[in-house]
């Protein structure tokens, strides 16, 4: 079995209502499907993380291909080390795993197809009969908040997210909002995208906890590393790292260095399904936990990654999901999270899952017709950054 064809199709959903933080402004989400076919007819799915830049990672995906054709995709590992050293990638990391990671998907989904096995028992089998999600809540009023929150307990959520950092008087009215709505049991997840200074930080998380916050990602730059070990010296409210998780290398060295108490990430940040596992499990060893992040994505992706979180003993419950944001998807049959917060064991072989090349064709169409759905909206440019 050898990989005979690699096909590139970008693909741009929009989302039901804008995703505003302090760094993004998004309508929607723009990533590229990764389509692989085997000289024996078997057809594999990944999918491409747009990044910044589509474009670049379209370009970056068309110079892997001479690496891939002819291989078995068993040699996924070895073919992602070859274009790091021989192909130079290790010279453009992030961009060479936000692409690589959508051919080592459709790669895995053969070696599941071949073998009639599930992903999650080609790595190592699972450790869990369900992985949870959390309920992603959109900035606004208060009175959107307790509206928001509202529809997200009636379909069984218990882990609420939002970003926050633009302004902590607002950022204060919307999170009491979310805990007089949500009850005292439910858990509020906070992410700041580093906006905020050290005593900034922990003085805005002590307003914050009055409101009894189950954890606060990224609330300083993850640069000098210390700065994060600061805030987490100065608060007893758990904390997650997401920015500076960029590479393998720095995930690895933000995991020694305890900077967090859970690290949030994907294969989109370390190049591969593999690479995230053994990161995954190099924080389980230092007794720390990790959350899976979005960037915003298909179901192609998440299922992936939901195979991966159910060979994990230390993923948290909530882990992080766009799917209920998107108008659509391109998969034939949803995945779970768009009817609750948790995901069982997927059915069938590879990743378990069909795409619906019409809805692909549309979707790339959209692509065609308007470009990549950027992550910023083009009229703020040039205005200054509004940290609170």
């Amino acid at each position: 079995m050898r990989i005979a064809k690699l096909e590139f199709i970008p693909v741009s959903i929009p989302y039901k209502r804008r995703q505003i933080s302090t760094q993004i402004q998004r309508d929607g989400t723009t990533d590229v499907i990764v389509k692989a076919v085997t000289d024996d007819g078997l057809v594999g799915w990944g999918e491409s993380c747009s990044g910044a830049n589509v474009q670049s990672v379209i370009e970056a995906l068309k110079g892997m291909v001479p690496f891939v054709l002819g291989r078995s995709p068993w040699d996924s590992e070895a073919i992602r080390a070859e274009l790091w050293w021989r192909g130079l990638w290790q010279f453009r990391k992030p961009t060479a795993s936000f692409a690589y990671a959508g051919i080592d998907m459709a790669l895995w989904d053969l070696c599941g197809k071949a073998t009639g096995e599930p992903l999650y028992r080609l790595f190592g089998g699972k450790v869990r009969e369900r992985v949870s999600y959390h309920y992603s809540v959109l900035r606004g009023s208060a009175e959107d908040v307790a509206t928001q929150c509202q529809a997200g307990l009636a379909k069984g959520y218990r882990h609420f997210y939002m970003k926050i950092g633009l302004n902590i008087e607002d950022d204060l009215k919307m999170v009491e909002a979310m805990r007089a709505t949500i009850g005292p049991e439910a858990k509020i997840r906070l992410d700041v995208n580093a906006a905020w200074k050290v005593s900034e930080a922990i003085r805005n998380i002590a307003r914050l906890d009055t409101h009894r916050i189950d954890f606060i990602e990224q609330p300083v730059t993850p640069d000098p590393v210390r700065a994060m070990q600061e805030v987490r010296r100065g608060t007893s409210v758990a904390l997650s790292a997401n920015e500076g998780l960029w590479t393998v290398e720095d995930t690895y060295q933000r995991i020694k260095a305890r900077v967090a108490d859970v690290y949030c990430f994907s294969p989109y940040w370390v190049g591969s399904l593999a690479q995230f596992q053994r990161l995954c499990h190099t924080a389980h060893f230092e007794a720390l936990q990790v959350s899976k992040h979005t960037h915003g994505e298909f179901g192609i992706t998440a299922t992936a990654c939901q195979h991966i979180l159910l060979t994990l003993h230390n993923v948290i419950e909530g882990n992080q999901q766009s799917a209920l944001a998107s108008v659509d998807d391109i998969l034939k049959t949803p995945v779970p999270l768009m009817n609750g917060p948790e995901w069982g064991v997927p059915e069938g072989a590879g990743l378990c899952l069909e795409v619906d090349e019409e809805k692909l064709g549309r979707y790339h169409e959209v692509f065609r017709q308007q470009g990549q759905i950027l992550s910023y909206d083009p009229a703020l440019i040039g205005t200054p950054l509004e940290y609170s």
